[in-house]
C-alpha cells in the first residue's frame, strides 16, 4: 500500500571555515555530484535549491553565515536511508567531521508532508527544535526513532544510532 505522504528531511551545519576557503573545498566541489546522485536515487522527490546555483548553500537562514542548510522530500524512509548511508553519498557523508562544526543540537529532522507539499526552511528548522526540545515524535524524528507516515499503520521503529555519534566518544 502506498502512502499519501512523503518523507521531508533537513539537515544542517555550520562549516569549520567560509565557503570559499581552502579548508571546505572539498566539501563544497563534491555538492554538485552528490546532488545528482541524490535527485537520480530511488526514492527521490524534491530537494531544496537556491537561485543562483544549483543547490541551497546561498540560502543563509541564520546570522551565522557558515550555517548552512539542506532539505529534500523522498517516497519513504527506506530510500533516505539508503541514499544516506548505502551509496556513493557515503563517503563523503563520513568527511563531515573535516568539514562541519560539531553540532550542538539536533542536526537532522525528518517529517511525514501530505504528497505533493513542499516544506520550507523555517518547517525544517522547527522540526529540529522540536527534536531538541521534545526528542522524537510523530512530528520530527530521526532514522534511529523513526514514526510511520500517519496513514500507515505499525509503532515507531528503533533503527540506528546516531552516525554523528558512531564510533566517536
Amino acid at each position: 500500500m502506498e502512502s499519501g505522504f512523503r518523507l521531508a528531511q533537513i539537515n544542517v551545519g555550520t562549516l569549520v571555515a567560509p565557503a570559499e576557503h581552502p579548508q571546505v573545498a572539498d566539501f563544497m566541489n563534491a555538492l554538485e555530484h552528490v546532488n545528482a546522485l541524490a535527485e537520480e536515487a530511488p526514492g527521490f522527490v524534491w530537494r531544496l535549491v537556491d537561485d543562483t546555483t544549483a543547490g541551497a548553500t546561498d540560502i543563509r537562514p541564520a546570522p551565522d553565515l557558515e550555517f548552512i542548510v539542506n532539505m529534500s522530500v523522498w517516497t519513504d524512509a527506506d530510500s533516505l536511508f539508503e541514499f544516506v548511508y548505502r551509496s556513493a553519498h557515503t563517503p563523503f557523508m563520513a568527511r563531515r567531521r573535516e568539514w562541519f562544526h560539531r553540532p550542538p543540537g539536533a542536526y537532522q529532522a525528518l517529517w511525514w508532508i501530505p504528497a505533493g507539499h513542499v516544506p520550507t526552511v523555517d518547517e525544517g528548522l522547527s522540526k529540529l527544535w522540536l527534536i531538541d526540545r521534545y526528542g522524537p515524535s510523530p512530528k520530527a524524528f530521526t532514522f534511529k526513532a523513526r514514526f510511520p507516515a500517519p496513514d500507515m499503520a505499525g509503532l515507531p521503529v528503533d533503527m540506528k544510532p546516531d552516525p554523528w555519534c558512531v564510533g566517536h566518544a
